[in-house]
Parts: C-alpha cells; structure tokens; sequence
C-alpha cells in the first residue's frame, strides 16, 4: 500500500531519493546511492573530540556491503543450528544446507513446555530510509545468546517486489543479519509462492463458477477478490478480464495486487494450525450475488484445495544469524497492513523451543506495535513481556523539521523538537502496561552530544536507554541493550492488555485508535466507509478488531504532519471486512494494494556471474 506519495507499497513505502541522490548517507547498513566528492567533518563517536576529514568515497570503502559480509559467513548446516536450538534432526526438513522448515509435529511434541519471555521490537516514525529493527532484533537476539541465555530471533519473509523494487532486503545489516541473505531475499523456501497460487486458484474458481452456470448467483460487478503477483507491477492494478468471447469467460473489471497484500498472507501469519488454516480460508468472503448476500470460499469449494497448496509453507522456516544461532523467519510483511510480522505458529513455536523471543513489527508503532498488540496477541492469546523502542537521532531529527539532505549535521534543538515523537510513542506503549526499552540504533554521522540528549530524556521519563552498535559489532553490539532488556525483565511486571474490547462498534474501535494512539481529535467517514461500517455491522462482524491503515512517516494520516500532530482530523474513505483473516480494515489517505517500481528499480542493479555469484542484493 502507499500513503498517497508515490508507487510504493506501504509495507515498504521508503522514498527512493535517499537510495539514488547525491545526498546518501551513511550507518547501520544503508549504504546505498552516489557519494559526493566532497569532504565532510566526521566527529569520532568514541571520544567527540578528534575529528577526521573523509570523502563519501573514503568512508564507504571502509565498509563491506550486507551481501559481501553475508557471502564471507562460516555457515553451519542447517542441522547442526537446529540441533544447538534442541531441536531433534527427525524434525526439520532440509531445504539445501542451509535453510529448512520444522515439522508441525515437533509443536505438538514440545507445546507444553513453558512460555519464553516475548521482546518486541518496534521504532518511533521513520525517515524515509527506515530505522534498523531488523538489524536491531536479530543483534539483541545474539548479544542475548554470547550472554549465555536461550535466545531465537522471528522474523517475517520479505517479499519480492520490495526487494527488486525499492526497499531491497529484509535480512538485517552489517554483522547483525541472518542468512543465506540471497536465499531469504529471493525464492526462501516458496512460502510467497505457495500464498500466490492459492490465492489465483481462489480466482480462477470463481470466475469458473460464474462461467460454468453461476449457482450461487454471483454478481460478476461485486467480485471482491483479486489475483495476485509477488512483484511491483503497477499495470496490473485495474485490468479487465474475460475478453476474446463466450469460450474464455465472463468479461468483467479486475485487478491484481502484490502477494503480500492478500488476505491469505493474513490468514497464514494468524492460523494456529492446518485445521484452523482451511476454517480461516472457507470464510473468505470473494464477493456477493444480485442479491447482495456474500459468497465465501467455501461456497465456492475452494478451501480444501487452497489448503493443500498451503499445508508445507505453513510450517515454520530456520535459518541462521551471522553467529551460527537459530532464527526463524516465517510469514510475509502481513498482509497489507504495515504489519511486519512473522506467522502466530513461527512466534508460539518459538516461545517453546527458546526461553527469550524477540521479534519486530512494522514501521513506527502506531501501525506495527498497535497491530501486533491488537490482532496478533488479541488472536493467538499471546503476552509480550517487553518492548524495545528504536530511535535514531535522524528519525528524531527529520520528526523536528530538519531535511534529509541536513541529517548528518548536529543539530540539538531540532532533535529537541523531534523528541515529541519518541515521547507519543512511548506513551502509546505504555498504554498496552508494557515496559519499554528505548535503543538507539548508532549511526556514524551521530554525535556524544546527541547521544547523551537522548539518554537524558529517555531516563526522566521512566525509560531504560541504551545505545545499539549491532551493525557494526554485531552481538558484541548489543550487551548494552541486551543488560537493559534482562534488567527490566527482572524487575518491571508487564500487565498487558489490548487498547479496546472486543465488544464495542467498529467506529468506536476507530476513534479509540485514532485518538489513543495517532492523537487525533475527531473522525470523519465518507459516505462509502459509513455504508461499508452499516454492511460489515449487519452480517455479523462488529466485534472484529480493526486493522488501520495510514502512511507510517506520520502519527496523522498526512506524511507531512511530523513530530507530534494533535487534535487532527483522521479521514476514514472506505472500510472492508477480512472474514477469514477476523479483522476489519479501515483505509485512511491513498491506500493502494499494488506498488509500482520507481525510475530506477533495485533489479536494474541485481546480477550474477559466470559461477553463480550474485551482487547487488541490499
């Protein structure tokens, strides 16, 4: 989805210019763009005081890319990772050496054993560029395991689309990434597929019903479900469908959207199991007849099917850190939603295995905290025991009004300005009765000055800081955080609860978010989303949670509404229901469902060479 700024799916709506202009920058990974030739003051953020003059150039090269420091990593087989987890070599299948999926057979077998402590990790708004979670999540998941503690990092898959397109990977940076990075960012073990074919069967089955007599007396006008493809393709957004003559279908108006969009990647990241996976995707609303009563997937015969095509991508996927220790990284970015999370089944069969799970959701969190907190563990009875907070100082920066091309420089009364940012997002946490961590996750354009700032402000608000160096040192980055982490575990008592009951309205579940977490002061609806809400109300789906989704660069649903906006109107322009995936969805701002490749896509870069070595993956 976008937020109305251009082509790019919200899931990773990262804007291109901090990728391709002369303004590129530098830490945590993100080396991407063309450096300038000219010199610029770096101070040392060791001591503060000696400073260095460097080229872009210069300081590039003294770094390896993510794809060089991951092709370099010792890899263990894929057996011997699981075995060190505990888990037996009868319970994973091996996808090559490297990647491989755990048995739906070893949950049952280990399902009683006591729950991990969850750590989730989330981040204030984003710049453009995003803030590291992933680097940050897999880092404290190794620091926790060189301290001796029984650690597993979970994480979602990444999609093509993003990785060929804008964003690129979703494997960590530096020395905090999991691997084989080509594999994961590329075909992984076929879960992206599996979804994308079950989706088009669904597809094909209705128009097939439609075309072969039409039983149920589908109105072709109001088919709600659309094919999809694991790619950018902004053509495919509004296609028609059908033509050639009587033989090749009823014509009628289409669309397509990316995979990681459909309501089957919902389904699959809630499922609790393969019985529950094929009730979610019965109910599958695809549309509804003359008559205007919904027609679910079951209705059609398709779920028996869709689940077949499911039943393997539903197990769990293991890898491995930079550091040999097991990850897990299963379910895609979620569905639509800014979620960016992985699967219910990877999260509970890791909070067996492990006695620390950490996890991410996506972008700042008021989109991906607030979904994990109110879908995820509303759904799988989930209770996460602590919460760590990323900042950086030029998210806080860009949220105090400074421009991205002046990111690099100090400036302490603009990250001042921004700390209204961090501080919402604090407090929204807090709301959830979750105690929170705040990380920085270190750049080396940043300053001990800004530093110290930060670390300040954080400790009068009743916050455990600590600085993230992950990227750069990996696990040996992370003890700072991983100290803070099992210091508030041990001493602050996580009451979690969601933001609303089940029992109110779909409006009221609407402005309690708006208000509570995005601070706006009143709700408007179009006709379209009051109608939508009347529907949704009459068949029966009012107690559903709701799913919001807005631009991820603002707490408002305008990206240029930084810092802390209050009192704002919050524009809802449609709703729709997810009758398999249980939750309703509220559109805010330009939502689109299918992204488009900017000028110039991620692919024209990507290559391979004679021996199977590829580069260009970010």
């Amino acid at each position: 989805m976008t937020d109305g700024s251009g082509d790019n799916h919200m899931e990773y709506d990262y804007s291109n210019a901090d990728r391709l202009g002369d303004d590129a920058w530098i830490g945590c990974g993100f080396f991407y763009g063309k450096f300038s030739v000219k010199k610029r003051t770096v101070p040392c953020i060791r001591c503060g005081t000696a400073e260095y003059r460097q080229s872009r150039e210069e300081i590039f090269r003294m770094f390896k890319t993510d794809l060089q420091i991951a092709q370099e990593c010792n890899m263990e087989h894929i057996l011997k990772v699981a075995e060190k987890a505990g888990i037996p070599e009868e319970y994973v299948d091996c996808y090559g050496k490297y990647k491989g999926k755990i048995s739906s057979k070893y949950y049952d077998k280990i399902k009683d054993n006591p729950d991990a402590k969850l750590i989730l990790v989330t981040a204030v708004n984003p710049t453009p560029a995003g803030e590291g979670k992933t680097t940050v999540t897999i880092g404290l998941t190794e620091a926790l395991q060189q301290m001796g503690k029984n650690a597993i990092t979970c994480l979602r898959e990444p999609s093509l689309g993003p990785c060929m397109g804008v964003k690129g990977g979703a494997a960590g940076g530096g020395y905090a990434q999991v691997v084989p990075m080509e594999d994961i960012n590329l075909h992984f073990t076929g879960d992206l597929h599996a979804i994308t074919t079950a989706n088009n069967l669904l597809a094909s089955m209705v128009d097939n019903h439609i075309q072969q007599g039409n039983e149920l007396n589908i109105d072709p006008r109001r088919i709600a479900w659309k094919r999809c493809v694991d790619l950018n393709d902004r053509q495919l957004r509004n296609v028609i469908s059908g033509l050639g003559g009587k033989v090749n279908g009823v014509p009628r108006e289409d669309a397509f959207q990316i995979t990681v969009a459909s309501e089957i990647m919902a389904i699959f990241c809630l499922a609790n199991d393969l019985k529950q996976l094929k009730e979610m995707l019965g109910r599958i609303i695809v549309g509804y007849t003359y008559e205007d009563e919904p027609v679910t997937a079951k209705m059609i015969g398709a779920d028996g099917a869709m689940t077949v095509l499911l039943k393997d991508a539903l197990q769990p996927n293991v890898v491995q850190t930079l550091e040999n220790t097991l990850a897990i990284i299963h379910g895609g970015p979620f569905a639509n939603i800014a979620h960016g999370c992985n699967s219910v089944m990877a999260t509970k069969t890791a909070m067996k295995i492990a006695d620390y799970v950490v996890t991410e959701a996506g972008f700042g969190a008021d989109l991906g905290a607030e979904k994990f907190f109110d879908i995820k563990c509303r759904k799988a009875g989930l209770k996460p025991d602590a919460v760590v907070l990323v900042a950086t100082v030029r998210a806080l920066k860009y949220n105090g009004g400074v421009p991205k091309a002046d990111l690099s420089n100090e400036n302490l009364d603009a990250l001042a300005k921004g700390f209204v940012n961090l501080e919402k997002h604090i407090e929204n946490i807090q709301k959830y009765q979750v105690p929170v961590v705040v990380t920085l996750n270190s750049f080396l354009t940043d300053t001990p000055a800004e530093y110290e700032f930060i670390k300040n402000f954080c400790e009068e608000r009743g916050c455990e800081f600590a600085l993230s160096e992950v990227w750069a040192k990996g696990g040996d980055g992370g003890m700072e955080l991983a100290e803070k982490v099992l210091k508030t575990l041990e001493t602050k008592e996580s009451h979690f609860k969601p933001l609303y009951e089940d029992s109110l309205g779909i409006a009221e579940k609407i402005e309690t978010i708006a208000k509570e977490i995005y601070g706006a002061g009143s709700v408007s609806y179009s006709p379209a989303a009051k109608k939508a809400i009347a529907k949704i109300t009459d068949m029966g789906f009012s107690e559903l949670p709701v799913c919001m989704a807005k631009t991820q660069y603002s707490l408002s649903d305008d990206q240029t509404k930084l810092g802390r906006p209050e009192g704002f109107e919050l524009t809802v322009r449609d709703v729709y229901v997810s009758a398999g995936a249980g939750f309703v969805v509220a559109l805010t701002g330009a939502i689109m469902t299918m992204p488009g490749l900017p000028k110039k896509p991620a692919a024209d870069s990507i290559d391979v060479d004679e021996n199977g070595k590829i580069t260009g993956l970010f």
